[in-house]
């Protein structure tokens, strides 16, 4: 199988993951349970992986890092911590249903900060007109997951910090990809996934929390810590990490991060800007396509969407997968995304990168979509 989906998580993963994974169900227990060796050995992994995705994002301390079973579970957090019921909210124009859902759930008052696609000072000036005294959060996610799209984060962060607004960051898309300084961008919160740019198992996730942000609690239970107070400790990462960790998806995150830094971020990005370069090159020259991409894919990540003119997106699809080629087509679970890019009707099929593809896997997805148009 040719994989292409790796917006959604990356099927392939470095051995070292389902080595440290193994490794974990033989020796550990859970953190903070026991002095014994299984569950100090558990107690060490947990913080090693806390420490190095600190160093890796700029957060003040391992205690920063939150662990969660996904982007989603963290962005529930941030958003639910920071926005009350009936709250306001500003929001990007490509948001995914992780950040729309639970604003929707709180009754929020959301203003969208739509700009059309690729245009990152549309966006800046859209969040500018935008955030104004009494709101309550602001939310940018970092890279589409349907268009690849790099959004200012930077800029927006600037904005917030200016006018005392918590922001929070769905990085979803760009951890392990593109840099984020979570010190220089004062952001009260970053979500991210460990099964996608790190690398690591499905089921494993990270909230960054920014100092003194307060946090609510999704869940209450045991932390191993403060055991004879009935409210939840008031300090991290301990406040929101209730009940027993996942050690053989922290382990195996811990091996991924570790895999990432080697590699570098930008390497990375490098690589998966090539193929996506390569494929939307060729995907140009087929009639009847749409690409949305721009020629020297400027403001865009390793993820690339089409549109076939004369047939649905999950038909090409589906004809791909019976080539042995994985891709992604529909909405994306980011409906907001395709309303502000005027593809809603459609959908797409979404393309996307990871360091295990080549070359000559994009050559053999030009030619099965080359055999499909014939």
């Amino acid at each position: 199988m040719i994989y292409f989906d790796s917006a959604a998580t990356t099927f392939q993963k470095p051995r070292a993951v389902a080595d440290a994974m193994l490794a974990a169900l033989a020796t550990m227990s859970s953190p903070g349970r026991g002095g014994y060796p299984a569950a100090m050995a558990a107690a060490d992994a947990a913080f090693d992986c806390r420490t190095e995705l600190a160093e890796l994002y700029h957060a003040e301390s391992p205690e920063q890092v939150v662990f969660t079973m996904n982007a989603t579970h963290g962005l529930n957090i941030a958003i639910k911590s920071l926005v009350p019921p009936g709250g306001r909210a500003v929001i990007s124009g490509y948001e995914h249903n992780a950040v729309t859902r639970p604003l929707a759930a709180l009754g929020a008052q959301v203003s969208v900060a739509a700009a059309p696609l690729f245009r990152p000072e549309t966006v800046t000036a859209a969040f500018d007109r935008l955030i104004v005294p009494g709101t309550d959060a602001v939310i940018c996610s970092h890279v589409s997951n349907v268009f690849g799209f790099v959004q200012p984060v930077e800029a927006v962060a600037a904005i917030c910090r200016q006018r005392g607004v918590p922001f929070i960051i769905d990085a979803s898309q760009s951890a392990g990809m593109l840099t984020l300084d979570m010190a220089a961008l004062g952001a009260a919160f970053i979500a991210m996934p460990g099964h996608k740019g790190l690398y690591g198992p499905q089921g494993t996730g990270v909230l960054l929390c920014g100092k003194d942000v307060p946090v609510r609690t999704l869940l209450e239970g045991g932390t191993g810590s403060l055991s004879m107070q009935q409210e939840m400790p008031d300090f991290l990462p301990d406040r929101l990490e209730a009940g027993t960790h996942n050690m053989p998806g922290i382990a195996g995150l811990l091996a991924g991060v570790r895999f990432v830094r080697q590699l570098g971020p930008e390497n990375i990005c490098r690589e998966e800007r090539l193929l996506a370069h390569q494929a939307a090159e060729g995907l140009r020259r087929v009639p009847g396509l749409t690409v949305h991409a721009l020629p020297d894919l400027a403001a865009q990540a390793g993820v690339l969407s089409i549109i076939p003119e004369q047939m649905d997106a999950e038909a090409l699809g589906a004809a791909l997968a019976e080539r042995g080629i994985a891709v992604r087509a529909g909405l994306h679970c980011a409906p907001l995304a395709h309303r502000t890019a005027g593809t809603l009707n459609t959908g797409t099929v979404r393309l996307s990168f990871s360091h295990w593809n080549t070359r000559e896997e994009v050559d053999r997805l030009l030619e099965a979509v080359g055999e499909i148009f014939q």
